[in-house]
């Protein structure tokens, strides 16, 4: 920091002038000199004092004040010399997430405490130097798990020589690090069972291929990026043979820009695939999902093509142009779902003219056969007037027969300000009461229309009294 005047230092560093208003001055400079000495000291003791090592963050949380009981989980001894705990209470997935870790601390007391440890989360902390994340990994001999999430690795690269130590890796997770490709090729490259990458949150909008390809790769997920065209997307069959599950969701992709053979070629494993809120629009990239040999998982929503449909719509749309797939947007397809969803795509395109048919429907009518277009059929609630009578009064009242007997118990109250302490109907069918006589509504949660209720029969409201009169004193 320099906030000195040099004039005046120089002054001061001569001896104090004779005036009393530069002595004055000299002496406020160098008590303020000392202050800020101070405060630096003071800075850099802080600065010390923040710095957190994955040792003591591990000794603090699973020492035995914390774990009274054990939980279940192994015991350990402390190794000759440890400044850590005598015993940790360890289980074998180890989760320092938010704990301010930037070092690695003892390689072997480490080493002493972690042999059993299989999963690692260090996500939210502030390592941003492979050495000490190598230093961690190296001393957990069966690691397999790794989560280095939201640690500020953007700029720092790992050098092959360090990458070795990172070999039995099967999960790795480096959502939002903004870790360059060059450290991701160098870890998939020293990583022979990875089995599962994460990158999300990295904004890649570019792909940066690997010359030396990760066969045992199965799953990458790589969304919330700024990826758009499909020519980065096809680097990933490239660099990653044996993907079954590709996830791109929250990714602009655009298209799906590949001929069959080519995609056959580039993802002959691939078992699933998430496009979710991408940028596709057209059919055609729908279609070309079908050129994926194995594909039976797709996911579709919040895509520009799908927009203008109902929600019965893009499912059954969906469905029928992808007849390989056996899960579709999460749900089970089952095959009276499908049929119907293909029987639903001819109706849907046969009116429109030839040119404009998918290739799709000329396929499904081959199945099917022309279909005539289902009848209308009207759902609309069913309306009947019906005379109420209510001692001397009589009033038309238009009953909805889709309501249930408590709620026309409901609507007469109101209608026919009706006392509210409580009243009883009955239905008397004019054609018939002379046979049956009146029938009470008694079930509140019965529909009306399941009385065969019509125009012109009657409900009588009568008040409720303690003694039940019979339907033959009315």
């Amino acid at each position: 920091m320099t906030f000195v005047n040099t004039d005046v230092w120089a002054a001061h560093s001569n001896g104090f002038s004779s005036t009393p208003k530069k002595y004055f001055k000299a002496f406020c400079l160098k008590f303020f000199w000392k202050l800020l000495l101070q405060a630096g000291t003071m800075e850099s003791s802080s600065d010390e004092e923040e710095v957190r090592t994955f040792l003591q963050v591990m000794s603090e949380k699973y020492n035995p004040e914390n774990f009274p009981y054990g939980q279940g989980v192994m015991v350990l001894s402390r190794p000759p010399g440890s400044p850590v705990k005598d015993r940790l209470f360890l289980p074998s997935i180890l989760v320092l997430n938010y704990c301010g870790i930037s070092k690695a601390g003892d390689r072997s007391d480490i080493a002493a405490f972690c042999a059993h440890v299989v999963g690692l989360d260090l996500s939210h902390n502030q390592l941003n130097d492979w050495v000490e994340i190598s230093t961690i990994v190296s001393s957990i001999p069966h690691l397999d798990f790794l989560n280095l999430s939201m640690n500020p690795l953007s700029g720092v690269e790992l050098e092959p020589s360090m990458a070795e130590v990172f070999s039995r890796v099967r999960q790795l997770v480096l959502i939002n690090t903004h870790v360059s490709w060059d450290t991701v090729h160098t870890l998939t490259q020293h990583t022979p069972e990875l089995e599962e990458l994460f990158l999300c949150l990295n904004g890649y909008n570019t792909v940066s291929e690997s010359q030396t390809s990760c066969p045992s790769l199965r799953l990458l997920q790589i969304t919330d990026n700024q990826l758009q065209n499909w020519a980065e997307v096809r680097k990933f069959g490239l660099m990653y043979p044996s993907l079954s599950t590709l996830v791109l969701a929250n990714n602009s992709v655009e298209s799906v820009g590949d001929t069959q053979e080519t995609l056959r070629c580039l993802f002959p494993n691939l078992r699933t695939i998430n496009l979710n809120n991408s940028g596709l629009s057209k059919w055609e990239d729908i279609e070309r999902l079908n050129f994926f040999p194995k594909l039976e998982e797709v996911k579709a929503k919040g895509i520009p093509l799908l927009e203008p449909y109902t929600t019965h719509e893009r499912r059954s749309l969906l469905l029928a142009q992808l007849p390989s797939v056996v899960v579709l947007n999460g749900g089970a397809v089952s095959a009276g779902e499908r049929e119907d969803a293909e029987r639903y795509f001819i109706r849907y395109y046969q009116d429109c003219p030839e040119q404009e048919l998918p290739q799709r429907y000329h396929i499904l009518v081959s199945k099917y056969g022309q279909l005539a277009p289902l009848a209308e059929v009207d759902l609309s609630p069913r309306c009947t007037t019906v005379d109420v009578r209510w001692g001397e009064r009589v009033e038309a009242v238009s009953l909805h027969l889709e309501q249930t007997v408590g709620d026309l118990k409901k609507h007469l109250r109101s209608l026919l300000q009706l006392p509210t302490n409580g009243i009883r109907l009955f239905y008397i069918n004019r054609e018939m009461c002379s046979v049956f006589g009146p029938e009470e509504l008694k079930c509140g949660c019965r529909a009306l229309h399941s009385y065969s209720i019509r125009d012109g029969d009657e409900i009588l409201v009568v008040p409720k009294v303690k003694s039940r009169c019979s339907s033959s004193d009315l």
